[in-house]
């Protein structure tokens, strides 16, 4: 299964930007954006490409669904 996640912008140089969540830093090519992102952003995260940007609101949203769907209770 592959998931896109939602990552929080933490810095940026030329087209790559770490992203971050849960303390797990990820590389992220940020030249399939069509959107302008800056330090904070939320972005989807999905095999290395940042391919999507969210509102804070919505990620969180997201990533609360995620954790629910992966805890180990969920999946027995």
């Amino acid at each position: 299964m592959c998931v896109g996640v939602p990552m929080q912008i933490v810095s940026i140089e030329g087209d790559i930007a770490i992203a971050e969540i849960d303390g797990v830093k990820r590389e992220a090519s940020l030249m399939l954006l069509g959107d302008e992102v800056a330090l904070g952003d939320f972005v989807i995260v999905h095999a290395g490409f940042a391919i999507s940007k969210l509102d804070e609101q919505e990620a969180r949203e997201t990533l609360e669904l995620m954790r629910e769907a992966f805890t180990p209770e969920s999946m027995a």
